[in-house]
């Protein structure tokens, strides 16, 4: 019968040393949560652009429906109906705000049609510095009134809307979006047909 040796290949640990360099160790081999941890430190980012997409996504459809909205109602003008019918400005303001479906409280919005005598009169479209306060945020006493004109009048639709966003950080500076809300516009520049009534 002959001795067995039990042969150890590495010297014996000291006390504390098994618990450390194992619970190291073990930790290390772990990947258990990995997906998990990977996720957590993905997800705000990921979640935060897909948020941003989506909402980008409704700001051109609702600039879509507010220009389309100003154009229709403003054939109302043009054609010479809202005259025949003495449309007051809340009349074709309701006739803008039944175009523009659910993406907008009628409340908000503001409608102003200024009739100019001829098409080089007609101020940059483009700028809004005229309808906002002294902050950059859009003050509605500065829209004009609503003046249709009469038949072969020059008229400039604009209707105004000051649009709630919620990742104005990533998608717009402050000066295009103060307090949290982007300017929309609508607007349809045109002459009116030579109608007969005033």
């Amino acid at each position: 019968m002959g001795l067995r040796f039990r042969r150890d290949d590495a010297r014996s640990p000291r006390p504390g040393e098994a618990r450390s360099g194992s619970l190291l160790s073990r930790f290390a081999r772990d990947t258990r949560a990995a997906a998990a941890v990977e996720f957590a430190l993905v997800a705000a980012p990921f979640l935060f652009l897909l948020g941003a997409i989506f909402e980008l996504a409704i700001l051109f459809l609702a600039y879509q429906v507010l220009d389309t909205a100003t154009a229709d109602a403003s054939r109302l003008i043009r054609t010479g109906q809202a005259q025949q019918a003495s449309y007051t400005a809340s009349q074709f303001k309701t006739q803008v705000c039944n175009r523009l479906y659910l993406l907008f409280d009628c409340s908000g919005v503001y409608v102003e049609s200024v009739v100019y005598s001829n098409f080089a009169s007609i101020p940059n479209l483009t700028s809004y510095t005229a309808y906002v306060d002294s902050s950059g945020n859009f003050d509605p006493t500065k829209v004009a009134g609503y003046n249709p004109g009469v038949g072969s009048d020059i008229v400039v639709v604009r209707v105004f809307y000051a649009y709630p966003v919620l990742f104005k950080n990533l998608l717009w500076d402050e000066t295009s979006a103060p307090g949290g809300k982007i300017l929309m516009t609508g607007v349809a520049v045109f002459r009116n047909e030579p109608f007969p009534w005033t």
